[in-house]
């Protein structure tokens, strides 16, 4: 994934200001993390984008004491990498790899990586996420296509439809950052299930990848 992103780093530009603490919506819980930290606590640092930028409606449908909230910083731990490997290959990566592309993101202010959590849970409260990255073009008035990425739940919350809500709610953070379309490649076997999310067939997805394995 992070492969990915960085190899169209360039083509993404900040899309919506930052604001300065990205906290959840969702339940609110006065549970404490493996640190003692409370949710409120916790709330008060700083994601990738603000609290605007989630839809309560789509939040209101979450399972109760789930919330969605941006990536943080301190999210190495969190569940969210454990997220991805159900996904995909993610590799060896240390908490300073993972705090030096997270830092390189956020000062870029044009991505958008959301998480799913369960507020009930102490340790690996992460359970569901995805990534939306906004493209500037020429075409279309200079027009911007949001790009959805990498959506994972946790093997232990599959059936909650988790993928659903965070499609949705990606989708709304483009609508909200002026996209006029958003994309997003998928399996045929997955295609019904975009098609519920409000998706439809639009091309053939075509890669060439440049490192082996």
């Amino acid at each position: 994934m992070f492969d990915l992103i960085n190899s169209f780093a360039q083509y993404f530009y900040p899309i919506a200001s930052a604001v300065s603490t990205s906290p959840a919506i969702g339940a609110s819980s006065p549970a404490t993390n493996a640190n003692g930290d409370t949710m409120q606590q916790q709330d008060q640092e700083t994601g990738l984008f603000g609290l605007d930028l989630v839809s309560p409606e789509v939040a209101a449908q979450l399972p109760p004491g789930y919330r969605f909230r941006a990536l943080r910083r301190s999210d190495y731990n969190s569940g969210f990498l454990d997220c991805l490997r159900v996904l995909t290959t993610v590799g060896e990566i240390t908490e300073e790899d993972f705090q030096k592309q997270y830092d390189a993101m956020d000062e870029q202010e044009g991505y958008y990586i959301m998480v799913i959590e369960d507020t009930a849970r102490k340790e690996h409260a992460v359970v569901a996420t995805g990534a939306l990255m906004v493209e500037r073009k020429f075409i279309h008035s200079l027009g911007r296509v949001g790009h959805i990425e990498d959506i994972a739940v946790a093997k232990d919350q599959q059936g909650k439809k988790l993928g659903l809500r965070m499609i949705q709610a990606l989708d709304y953070v483009a609508k909200n950052v002026g996209c006029y379309k958003t994309i997003l490649d998928c399996s045929e076997t997955n295609e019904g299930f975009y098609i519920k999310c409000g998706f439809r067939r639009a091309g053939l997805e075509m890669a060439h990848y440049h490192n082996k394995g």
